[in-house]
């Protein structure tokens, strides 16, 4: 049977349209949305543990007890556990410029009734429920903030830069820690003055909502940077929470990473309180939350860029968790001994170490294990797993401690409460974190879902950065000539034999980028004849009789 005019045209539009390259693009400005994010995150970081290493100060000065100024933290797990999902859902519904932008808002608000709580009132109580108003806001912002860094890393960067992108944002939250563990003493100092310390941490949230408002014009890039991205959100939001929980491997990630969060959440609020009972002064614990800190933000970095090379996701993340147990352990040996300022200084560092620097791991991990459920869906749920625990552990742990008689040399300045003993609660805190990774240890182990479906994507893709052409030297078949070496995915077949009908021979083609050159095509299957003289699609060239041998 012939092939009129028309369906040989249509013929070699379709073939040209199915193997045309998809085309990636990676834009400068995913930087500057980066760095919105890392300023965001650090700033309700800081908002956070602005109490914790100055508890007792803080106590005086409000007039409250400890167990009332550990809410002040304790306050952002409780937020954090009803709030989360919508959080979740506005990242994969409404998109990460609305969300980044409000909880900006919501940060700086925060912050600013704060300061206002902690100025000189009549009535004690009304300036600790101001400050503790204040502080549930900045509770409400974290978990719109929390999760976004998976969501950018996932939309805005290719596949070579994600685990790097996750790693610099996610690290941010920590840094926000370094800088209150090491502004709040060293502003309070012996003055208590707590109200500057306030102006000091609101600075950087009108800086964060300032950047968000103006800077971020749109949630997504207009081309996409990897072939996930394209498909991101392709679960709704309800269904992919059921998939989740019938998945083996997440469920696991979801207790025993929660776990550890819990327990680097409870490390991080109550170090100060752990330490004086034995001596130690406020600056030292601050110096030790910021080793802590510090440690761990060079070990996610290392972590991170090793995995995005290696893309050993699992067994990063189980050596880490083990070595993190060990310096958990530790800790809750030497932090009982007294004069032993090296010994916790180094056992802090190590914890942040290997502790600290699987986080952003294993978020990557829990995406990759859960693909094609949203990003900020499967990172969100671990983050309220670990906010869970985190309440149940700080509850448990202070539960655990017991007033000391007679503590000659505590530091701790308690307003009228009795010095603490930790020591039956840190070793609990170690116990459930060690039994913990031991379980992901043995049990856990997942494929890499994302990369997998990415590397099983169409053949010649294409990766441009913004302005500066392409990354990778692969031809577009419209705007840069003929698209002569183009494999098939599945068989690895050159383009000149994908065009091979069944068992009759290879037909030669060729056909330049502008349809401008001549192309030679053999007979139909059928043998009845030769096609007669037709023109390519744009009339500019002769389609040449050719007969079947």
């Amino acid at each position: 049977m012939h092939k009129t005019k028309g369906e040989v045209d249509a013929s070699l539009e379709s073939k040209r349209n199915q193997l045309k390259p998809l085309v990636f693009k990676v834009y400068k400005r995913r930087w500057f949305i980066l760095f919105v994010l890392c300023v965001l995150n650090c700033s309700n970081a800081m908002l956070w543990l602005t109490f914790a290493p100055v508890a007792d100060q803080s106590a005086q000065y409000l007039q409250a007890t400890l167990d009332q100024i550990n809410w002040l933290s304790l306050v952002y797990m409780v937020v954090a556990i009803p709030l989360s999902l919508g959080a979740t859902w506005m990242l994969d519904t409404l998109g990460l410029r609305i969300t980044l932008i409000l909880g900006s808002w919501l940060n700086m608000l925060g912050a600013a009734l704060r300061l206002v709580g902690v100025l000189q009132s009549p009535d004690p109580g009304v300036s600790y429920s101001v400050v503790m108003t204040g502080q549930t806001l900045c509770a409400v912002a974290q978990t719109l903030v929390y999760f976004s860094p998976t969501k950018l890393a996932a939309l805005w960067f290719p596949e070579h830069q994600r685990a790097t992108a996750n790693m610099i944002a996610s690290m941010s939250n920590p840094l926000g820690l370094l800088f209150a563990n090491i502004l709040s003493p060293l502003v309070v100092g012996m003055n208590n003055n707590l109200p500057l310390l306030m102006l000091v941490y609101t600075i950087p949230t009108v800086l964060a909502c300032l950047l968000a408002t103006v800077g971020i014009r749109s949630s997504i890039p207009p081309t996409a940077p990897s072939a996930s991205a394209e498909t991101s959100n392709s679960e709704p939001f309800f269904q992919g929470i059921k998939q989740l929980m019938k998945n083996k491997a997440y469920m696991i990630l979801l207790v025993c990473f929660g776990s550890g969060v819990a327990a680097f959440t409870c490390f991080s609020s109550l170090l100060e309180q752990i330490l004086c009972v034995r001596g130690y002064t406020n600056d030292f614990s601050g110096l030790c939350g910021a080793l802590f800190i510090l440690f761990g933000i060079v070990g996610a970095a290392l972590l991170g860029v090793y995995v995005d090379k290696t893309k050993k996701f699992m067994e990063a993340t189980k050596i880490n968790m083990s070595f993190a147990a060990l310096a958990c352990i530790a800790f809750a040996v030497v932090s009982q001994m007294r004069e032993q300022e090296v010994a916790v200084a180094t056992v802090c560092s190590l914890f942040g170490f290997f502790g600290f620097s699987v986080f952003p791991v294993a978020m990557e991990m829990s995406v990759e294990c859960s693909y094609p459920v949203g990003e900020a869906t499967s990172a969100g749920l671990v983050f309220i797993s670990g906010q869970v625990q985190a309440v149940i552990y700080m509850v448990l742990l202070q539960g655990l401690t017991v007033q000391l008689a007679d503590s000659p040399y505590s530091t701790c300045s308690t307003g009228g409460d009795a010095a603490l003993s930790w020591r039956t609660s840190v070793l609990v805190m170690a116990g459930l974190w060690t039994l913990f990774s031991s379980f992901f240890i043995l049990f856990f182990n997942t494929r890499y879902r994302r990369l997998e479906a990415e590397n099983q994507g169409p053949p010649g893709k294409k990766l441009e950065d913004d302005n500066h052409g392409p990354l990778e030297k692969s031809l577009d078949s419209d705007n840069h000539g003929p698209l002569e070496k183009s494999l098939d995915s599945d068989n690895q077949v050159p383009l000149e034999k994908r065009l091979e009908n069944d068992n009759q021979g290879p037909p030669e083609m060729s056909l330049d980028s502008d349809n401008q050159g001549i192309l030679e095509k053999s007979l139909d299957s059928d043998n009845q004849g030769p096609v007669e003289n037709s023109l390519d699609s744009d009339n500019q060239g002769p389609l040449k009789k050719s007969l079947k041998a």
